[in-house]
């Protein structure tokens, strides 16, 4: 049998909780695996409800946390160890920045025998100060020397981590896509999306464009306030009705943008019927988002692969997105929807405009996305390819 530490930054909506869980429950049967993470923020709703609807328990380690604090970050790390000395695993793979650093020391602290790194985006820029960056850039680097994989979720990641920024030595370098059950967004159902777009007084010629996500600035949320207006000033488009599902830090921030610029908004707090802009906040059960959606978009400056991209494309809603992290590895430009490079918001609502009005340029789009995404983006490759690097990893310490 050979154990698994599998250490991921936070419980929070995104795509390392869909990767850890499904890796997790799925590895073949000569595999155990051991689930940690940190705590969501309270901007974020959590993901451990994703662990238990496919059985899978996860220990919440409550003082890892997204922000850099000495002492919870110290605690963290201390409780980590703790676990490695009783769990004893073969394997310690972690998941994303926080989770790569605290688990990664405690591991190599202990000399565990295989240490693996997940890169599920990374933060080389637009996250932080050039000063911070550059210390950040110092320590991935050295944990990457001391780790014996590092897995990457698109080539476009490779070539970032290994030419550009050089963290990763090529050689320790393995692209392996996410994976995720995606058949509930397979069967999109009329009656579905008649109950989401009365339920949010959507109406028949009006085409919703949704963007999905937690609202932080590397999102770029702000991004889609120039967009809507440019769709208001230029194309005179009063078709297109937005929706933002999710929540965070600069849901204010945005929501009075678009006020300033005579916007009408409707929030949870203060529904609106008739509203331009829908704020929703988090809605767990995604694909009615979906269902009643005609496209999405997504405005971040720096991403690894979206999830909300991967689930519009399999139910069918092509898609406008800027061209960041590895996102042109699963949409080509023109085929499955558009891609445009950040802060264009002038050629964004040019797109946004193009796809709203032209219905056969939808229907031809959704149907290549949702056959990409379904050959690209199955658990089970998921999980037979994490395998082998594992037993691989295992063969060559016993060699």
């Amino acid at each position: 049998m050979i154990k698994i530490l599998r250490i991921i930054n936070r419980f929070n909506l995104g795509g390392p909780t869909y990767n850890a869980a499904y890796l997790s429950r799925y590895l073949p049967e000569n595999f155990e695996t051991k689930l940690i993470g940190g705590a969501n923020q309270a901007s974020e709703n959590s993901s451990l409800f994703i662990l238990e609807k496919i059985g899978v328990k996860g220990e919440v380690i409550e003082e890892m946390r997204r922000s850099i604090n000495p002492f919870n970050d110290l605690k963290a790390y201390l409780k980590i160890r703790k676990i490695l000395k009783q769990y004893k695993p073969d394997i310690v793979h972690t998941h994303a920045s926080k989770a790569g650093t605290l688990g990664r020391l405690a591991a190599i602290r202990l000399k565990v025998p295989v240490i693996v790194h997940t890169y599920h985006g990374h933060i080389f820029h637009s996250y932080f100060s050039s000063f911070k960056t550059f210390i950040f850039k110092t320590i991935e680097r050295f944990l990457a020397r001391r780790s014996d994989a590092i897995v990457v979720i698109s080539e476009l990641q490779r070539n970032e981590l290994c030419n550009i920024f050089k963290i990763v030595p090529s050689k320790k370098a393995h692209v392996i896509p996410l994976g995720f059950d995606l058949s509930r967004f397979f069967n999109i159902n009329s009656d579905d999306r008649t109950r989401f777009r009365k339920l949010y007084n959507i109406q028949n010629e009006e085409i919703l464009s949704v963007i999905v996500g937690r609202m932080a600035p590397v999102k770029n949320h702000g991004m889609v306030v120039h967009i809507v207006k440019t769709l208001r000033d230029k194309y005179q488009n009063d078709k297109i009705k937005i929706m933002i599902v999710g929540d965070g830090e600069t849901r204010t921030e945005i929501e009075q943008m678009f006020i300033n610029e005579y916007f009408t908004i409707s929030t949870p707090e203060k529904p609106d019927n008739n509203a331009q802009i829908i704020f929703t906040s988090w809605i767990f059960e995604i694909e009615k988002v979906y269902t009643g959606a005609d496209i999405s978009f997504l405005t971040s400056l720096n991403e690894g692969t979206p999830v909300s991209l991967i689930e519009s494309l399999a139910s069918g809603v092509p898609i406008v997105s800027t061209n960041v992290g590895g996102i042109a590895d699963f949409v080509s430009d023109g085929e499955h929807g558009f891609l445009v490079e950040s802060n264009d918001h002038e050629l964004f609502a040019e797109r946004l405009n193009r796809l709203s009005i032209d219905h056969e340029l939808r229907k031809n789009m959704s149907e290549k996305g949702r056959k990409q995404v379904e050959e690209k983006f199955s658990y089970t490759r998921l999980v037979d390819d994490v395998a082998k690097l594992y037993l691989g990893l295992m063969d060559l310490k016993k060699n």
